[in-house]
């Protein structure tokens, strides 16, 4: 007998990131920390394994009046918080047009308020064969599908080939096309389209723009851009956007997830970016009601934090300053994982900016399993391996390869 509607029948699992890192988790309680490589964990953690939180953000989160905490928000986000995502986000870097922000909780809640508005029901949404799984999800949970390309060609860079051909054949089909583009730092990549890419994605676009008929959406997924090694230059390419066709519309996920360690507090937005004031208020109502129906407000407390550092500039600098301590460090674990594959030969994919490396592997969930009997604990994907180099101690990282390697040519 079941009771649920029958939209919201799914298969009774948990899910594999959470499961394995609780097995990884018994087995530090058991072996040590020492003597486990837990890589599942997609949030900074110190060299002894303990959860980063910035000092500069929590300060400024205990020293907010209690009311401030614990009253409602404007069901968009409050006008300062508003305000303050633009500046972090953008750096400056703001493209020519109508921008307009929506607060949500987290990056997801901004990925789902997109997809939600701009997608029809049986829609497919583009993304590339290695992406986060939880956009198949919330697309799942609204009725809508996910197509992939190839996100690299042979020679390891970005497939505009694979992405064209599977853009213009979605864009023919419905009419519509909703593409997500998690650049830079790809999850589970670690990957970050180049200037040039982004010029040859963009190009693609205004060429079908042409037809007015249709309608051409961007989701571009930013959540790891606090952790690039050049904050200035990772943020050219919000330009771009500047002045395109009106028919089409790029959409930022922004989050306070990983560039301010707040996971929990769950706050990000959505940012709206046209030429035309019609579309981005458009836009912007459009999400308001989304947010109404599903969560009311988000989280007044974390919008004061980004807020008030924000408006402060010696705040602004502090945390900044903490903010590169920890993106050196990432960067660190990040050469040392990738030099060690070298040296072993282990393949890996290209790396440039973000928490994960990932391999690639024919038998992912198999691997993971004899990988566990070696007390190395990684995430199994469609098409390999993730290694969160963000949660990995720069040794571990060095020596780590070298097990997969030899796991990977044993199974």
């Amino acid at each position: 007998m079941s009771m649920v509607a029958e939209h919201a029948k799914w298969p009774k699992e948990n899910d594999i990131i959470f499961s394995l890192s609780e097995r990884a988790q018994a087995a530090e309680k058991e072996l040590g920390k020492d003597k486990v490589i837990n890589a599942t964990i997609g949030a900074l953690m110190d060299d002894n394994g303990k959860l980063i939180a910035m000092k500069t953000v929590y300060d400024q989160l205990k020293n907010l009046p209690n009311e401030e905490i614990s009253a409602y928000a404007s069901i968009g986000g409050q006008p300062a918080y508003q305000e303050a995502v633009k500046k972090v986000c953008f750096k400056g870097n703001d493209p020519e047009g109508y921008i307009r922000v929506v607060a949500s909780p987290g990056g997801s809640g901004a990925i789902k308020l997109a997809m939600y508005n701009y997608t029809n029901e049986n829609d497919v949404v583009l993304v590339s064969d290695w992406y986060w799984s939880p956009y198949g999800i919330i697309g799942e949970e609204t009725k809508r599908g996910v197509e992939n390309y190839a996100l690299f060609d042979e020679s390891g860079n970005f497939n505009i080939d694979s992405y064209s051909k599977k853009f213009t054949e979605i864009l023919n089909r419905q009419g519509r096309i909703f593409t997500i583009i998690n650049s830079p730092g790809n999850n589970p990549t670690g990957y970050s389209l180049s200037d040039e890419d982004w010029d040859k994605v963009l190009d693609l676009a205004k060429e079908a723009a042409k037809d007015k008929d249709k309608k051409i959406v961007f989701l571009v997924d930013v959540a790891y851009i606090d952790f690039v090694r050049d904050d200035d230059a990772s943020r050219k390419f919000f330009k771009k956007f500047g002045n395109l066709p009106s028919n089409i519309l790029t959409i930022v996920a922004f989050s306070m997830s990983k560039g301010f360690t707040a996971y929990g507090m769950r706050m990000g937005a959505a940012i709206g970016i046209s030429s035309d004031e019609d579309i981005a208020e458009e836009f912007y109502y459009s999400l308001m009601h989304s947010c109404r129906a599903n969560w009311s407000n988000c989280n007044r407390g974390a919008m004061a934090v980004l807020s008030e550092i924000v408006a402060d500039d010696k705040k602004y600098e502090e945390y900044e300053k903490e903010k590169n301590s920890y993106k050196d460090m990432l960067l660190v674990r990040a050469n040392a994982f990738v030099e060690g594959a070298k040296e072993c030969g282990l393949e890996i994919l290209p790396y440039r900016d973000g928490f994960f490396t990932s391999i690639p592997c024919d038998n992912p969930m198999k691997a993971c399993e004899e990988l566990a009997k070696e007390n190395l604990y990684l995430v199994p994907l469609k098409m390999g391996l993730r290694f969160a180099v963000c949660a990995v101690e720069e040794s571990k990282c060095k020596k780590a390869p070298a097990i997969i390697k030899e796991v990977l040519d044993r199974i």
